[in-house]
């Protein structure tokens, strides 16, 4: 349980923010207090803004799932979980940001389809120090980018970790996605949008859900 309680951070970052590892004067302890060494399981799923889904339709662009993912007829887009870490730290202690790791969506993504080129972006990874979600870029079947910064995790916007009636599995939901400046400039350049028309950062993509087994 203390272990799923790490994940809730996953994305608690202001993009503003410029997280920095310390170990202090050595005197406090650096040893993590909770650990996940194996995440195994589990989904995330993001309700995509309607915002965003208005900006996609009036530029023509057409979105849809990559691989294992999935986008429901109420704009629900899930990605499963296929690994990862995490380390949870003393939130007060010596070592920042305090929950580090990764969680990993291999085999699974969104492809964006517009004036003849498509855009594929999948293999997300989740890095909770960040507050930053990577994936692997590729236009037109071509890998442009093995890890691009695609989209900031704010967690600010983060409900209290809950449980399932089961107790089976962690619920943290309320994560705001938005866009990273990397991926509105590699958009933006693969269809020629500029001006009024060109995709901006912090374009809200939608609300995530995360959820993973407890052990």
């Amino acid at each position: 349980m203390t272990g799923a309680l790490a994940l809730g951070v996953t994305a608690c970052g202001d993009d503003d923010s410029d997280p920095v590892t310390t170990n202090g004067g050595g005197a406090q302890s650096t040893k993590p207090e909770a650990e996940v060494k194996d995440v195994t399981g589990g989904i995330t799923r993001v309700t995509l803004d309607a915002g965003f889904v208005k900006a996609l339709t009036s530029l023509k662009v057409t979105p849809a799932p990559v691989g294992d993912a999935n986008i429901s007829d109420k704009g629900v887009a899930s990605f499963p979980v296929t690994g990862g870490s995490v380390k949870y730290y003393k939130p007060s202690g010596p070592v920042q940001p305090y929950v580090q790791g990764e969680l990993d969506h291999d085999g699974s993504g969104l492809s964006l389809t517009a004036g003849g080129k498509k855009t594929e972006l999948e293999d997300f990874v989740i890095d909770p120090g960040t507050s930053t979600l990577t994936g692997k870029v590729s236009v037109d079947g071509k890998v442009a980018a093995p890890s691009a910064p695609l989209f900031f995790l704010d967690g600010r916007t983060l409900k209290p970790l809950r449980l399932n009636e089961q107790k089976t599995k962690a619920i943290l939901e309320g994560t705001t996605v938005k866009l990273k400046q990397e991926a509105a400039d590699l958009l933006n350049k693969t269809y020629s949008l500029t001006g009024a028309n060109a995709l901006k950062a912090g374009l809200v993509i939608g609300v995530a859900k995360i959820t993973v087994p407890v052990k």
